[in-house]
Order: C-alpha cells, then structure tokens, then sequence
C-alpha cells in the first residue's frame, strides 16, 4: 500500500530513540498517522514541525497498519508565526482540533483548503485572522457533524433579526422569540450568519462580536468533545482564548465605558 499527497503536520509524538509518529492532515487522505525514521535528526527536525504543510509518502504492508512516512518540506507556515504569539496561539488552537475531532482516514478537502486559507491569514493577516478563525470552527463543526443551523428562527421561521443560539438544538433564535430567555441562549454575531466574508464588507465586526463568536464555536466544540472524547482537554484553544481577551481588553473596556450613562 501506498500514496503521495500533501498534508499538514498537526503533532509530533518521540518514538524509540531515532524515530517519530506524526499524525497529519493531508488534502485527499484527511487525517494519518505514521512512522518517521530519523524523525530526531537534524535533517528532519526542521521539516516535522506543527502546522509546516509537506508533501507525504506513506507506505504499508497492511492497509490497516501505522504504515510509515517520508516526508519532504513543501512550506514552513510554522516559521512565519514565530514572531507573532498571538496568530501562533491561534494556529495552535487550529492544529489541536483537527488532531481530536477528526476521524482518522476520511477525507475532508473543503476543510483542507480552508485551513490553508487560515494559515495564509494567520501569517499576512493580524487583524483578521480572529474572525477567520470563528468562520473556520463553524465550517469544522459542519464537517464533523455538528453544524449550526443558522438560517432560520428556531421558534418562529423568521430569517432576520436572529440574534441567539439555542445551546441544544443549536439552531438560531430571532430577538423577539428569543427575549424571555435571553440568559439562556447564546449570542449569534452578524459576522457568523454571512455565508461570505465579504457580506460584513458595509458593517464593522468588533472584537467583542469576534469573542462571541469564539465562544460560540467553542461551546459547541467542547460539547462534541465531551460526547466523543471524555476527558480530553482543549489546552491550547484555552490559551489562545487568553491571548485574544487580553489583546481585546481595551478596546472591551472603552466600549463599556462609552455604554455606561453613569
């Protein structure tokens, strides 16, 4: 068994003294794991980093064994982060998802191609890239089986003034149906209901509209993570959560003091 595609590398485990497991997410395969001979080695180390996209051969006996790979570099997106903590967080975030919610061996080429539009704003984009990163989880959520139907009221039918999310059914809510509720429902941003980006081209999305559309997708991610996968920590999105709040702060803080009559 064999085949040559290109992927991304999304972790990177030591195995035995010389040798590594990788496990990336290669365009028409999806997600694969397999042993890097010489993983360790000066030569490689640099090629084996989280979020470099490469180009795979992978090779088995078996169609169900780890089978192995030789890898080659084909673009170091780790380096172009390095001197950005903030798009690294984020990129980190991105990487650790698809390593816990996707199914290994599928193939999810939509997905694969939004990552690397992800990745391309990570590194030439700092204002933007939080906002793609919410329309990036949204579409992950759609892939694995849990996307959000946000085309219309929940309780009504009504296709304008959705405002909510319902955190069980994970449909949209309209201002109106949704008002007696409000404490428990979740807070759908305009940004998020656009099937384009360029349909908020007339309206500003603000930062505290970015992190609730974060907290959004994260509700709903944590929710399939804690159905498929209990016990499994999502660390690095934490982190990445932290670094946005902090960025945000004072914007957040004016804002506030801009709605305050007192």
């Amino acid at each position: 068994m064999q085949w040559t595609d290109s992927g991304l590398i999304l972790s990177v485990r030591k195995h035995g003294e010389n040798s590594v497991i990788i496990h990336a997410f290669s365009r028409e395969k999806g997600r694969y794991a397999g042993l890097v001979r010489g993983g360790v080695g000066r030569r490689l180390r640099g090629i084996l980093q989280t979020g470099n996209e490469v180009e795979l051969t992978w090779r088995s006996r078996l169609a169900d064994q780890l089978g192995s790979f030789t890898v080659e570099a084909r673009k170091s997106r780790a380096s172009m982060l390095f001197d950005t903590p903030g798009a690294l967080a984020g990129g980190s975030s991105a990487l650790s998802l698809l390593d816990i919610v996707l199914p290994e061996r599928e193939a999810h080429a939509t997905l694969y191609k939004a990552t690397l539009l992800l990745f391309d704003a990570l590194a030439d984009a700092p204002d933007i890239w939080p906002l793609l990163l919410a329309r990036w989880e949204l579409g992950l959520l759609g892939e694995i089986g849990y996307g959000l139907d946000l085309s219309s009221c929940a309780a009504t039918g009504a296709t304008s003034g959705l405002v909510y999310v319902s955190p069980k059914s994970g449909r949209a809510v309209s201002r109106e149906a949704g008002a007696p509720y409000h404490d428990k429902l979740l807070p759908l941003p305009g940004f998020l209901r656009a099937r384009k980006l360029d349909e908020d081209a007339g309206e500003e999305v603000s930062p505290g509209d970015i992190l609730d559309g974060l907290m959004l997708t994260g509700y709903f991610v944590e929710k399939f993570i804690s159905e498929h996968h209990p016990g499994v920590h999502l660390s690095a999105r934490g982190r990445m959560m932290t670094v946005l709040k902090r960025r945000y702060a004072p914007e957040l803080k004016e804002k506030s003091r801009e709605n305050d009559p007192t």
